[in-house]
């Protein structure tokens, strides 16, 4: 009677315990298989998107442009063992996008990395020109550091030889103002020179 309890009672728990788990794991599944169909979705788009920005499709209206990226992706080596939900779905993310995959194609990102290219070198040649420049600043005011230091010390120089100058004017006037005697009693003269009268 005992045995017969317990299996009754195990019947029951099971019979309330594995529809439960049924359906836990039904939704693993369904996540496991969605995650699996967005990554491939994703890398459908990414492929698509890319030929997009390479200027690849070239229809117009949307029925049209979602049928050739449709056809481009079926034709890839990589996406031919997806479903043809998940390449319609790429293919119309693809389309929706397509004015993105305009502004930003393959042809204007070459054109702007070009054009910040040269700005970047044009940046580091007015670098170098300011660096040259400043060498030239600092080699000027040295320059004029040093002229200046010599011309103060000429100008100093200038100054000692004329204030000894100064100092021996009146030693030399008193030597020439004081008669000189070369043994005789005869004094020196000095005879005046009359103007000289302008022709009549």
């Amino acid at each position: 009677m005992f045995i017969q309890i317990g299996l009754t009672t195990l019947i029951l728990m099971l019979a309330f315990y594995l529809p439960a788990n049924a359906r836990m794991m039904a939704l693993e599944n369904n996540h496991r298989k969605f995650a699996l169909n967005m990554h491939d979705i994703a890398d459908a788009y990414q492929m698509a998107h890319a030929a997009d920005r390479g200027e690849l499709f070239m229809m117009s209206s949307e029925f049209d442009a979602v049928k050739e990226r449709m056809g481009f992706l079926r034709q890839h080596p990589d996406l031919q063992s997806l479903e043809p939900e998940i390449l319609e779905l790429a293919a119309q993310m693809s389309q929706i996008s397509q004015e993105l995959a305009r502004t930003y194609g393959d042809a204007q990102v070459e054109r702007a990395r070009m054009f910040l290219q040269q700005r970047q070198e044009e940046i580091e040649l007015f670098q170098q020109r300011l660096e040259e420049a400043q060498v030239i600043q600092n080699e000027l005011r040295q320059w004029t550091r040093d002229v200046e230091m010599e011309e103060t010390i000429a100008r100093s120089q200038l100054t000692r030889l004329r204030d000894e100058l100064f100092e021996l004017l009146p030693e030399l006037s008193t030597q020439l103002q004081t008669p000189r005697n070369n043994g005789s009693s005869k004094a020196s003269s000095v005879v005046a020179m009359s103007p000289l009268r302008p022709a009549e």
